[in-house]
């Protein structure tokens, strides 16, 4: 279980975050949505240890995260694909794929891991070999996704994996999202500006206004309270 419980965030006098609570299991798809500023992503990077809470806490199988380094929340299997995706242009594609597994130290896994990376991603592997400036932005989108697979998430982050793609490769990545959390039996926390599609494939979603929940539960329900839609997000 990773669990959020009263977490507060500020930068400086402002405050982006304020007694937010949120729980997560060992599979399924959590949506995070609300409008820009609304403190989305501020969520994901204390959760994943880039910013440290005012108060609160974030709780992986118990144990605090208050005070773990990031690198130690990314061995418990707490992986964050950044908004942008946060590829290294300048290095292979392969190289990008293996920089994820790096901490590992295990010869034998990555290759297990790239096998398993390229099957999910086959538009991949052809260009294995080519830059990562090369590739389009749906490519890079799968790359950054792909390196955050090879580090064997148990709770995988997305923020805005859609973000400056088409709409058909929005679709795609949707899709594979959900398909990723069914079949690899994880949890998936999403960070989405596209509320609709969000909802579409999630189980359960978060709406956050002003750095506050103010209403979660099954996605079902949030689709059809046009309250939520009209009030927080503008539709």
């Amino acid at each position: 279980m990773l669990e959020v419980t009263g977490l507060s965030v500020s930068y400086g006098a402002v405050r982006a975050l304020q007694g937010v609570s949120l729980s997560l299991g060992d599979h399924g798809v959590t949506t995070v949505l609300g409008a820009n500023g609304a403190g989305k992503t501020t969520l994901l990077r204390t959760i994943s240890g880039l910013l440290r809470p005012d108060a609160g806490s974030v709780r992986c199988d118990g144990a605090d995260l208050t005070t773990v380094s990031v690198e130690d929340i990314a061995r418990l299997g707490i992986i964050q694909v950044p908004e942008g995706g946060g590829v290294i242009k300048e290095m292979t594609v392969e190289d990008n794929l293996r920089l994820g597994h790096l901490w590992r130290r295990d010869a034998a896994d990555m290759r297990r891991a790239l096998a398993e990376v390229n099957e999910i991603f086959p538009a991949l592997h052809p260009r294995r070999y080519q830059l990562a400036l090369s590739l389009s932005g749906g490519e890079r989108q799968m790359l950054a996704i792909g390196r955050a697979l090879m580090a064997r998430p148990r709770w995988l982050l997305l923020d805005e994996p859609s973000l400056g793609l088409a709409p058909r490769l929005v679709t795609e990545i949707m899709k594979l999202v959900r398909r990723l959390s069914t079949e690899r039996n994880l949890a998936v926390l999403l960070v989405e500006q596209n509320a609709r599609i969000a909802l579409s494939i999630a189980d359960d979603a978060v709406l956050l206004s002003s750095g506050q929940v103010v209403s979660s539960g099954p996605a079902s329900s949030m689709t059809e309270d046009e309250s939520v839609w009209h009030a927080y997000l503008g539709y």
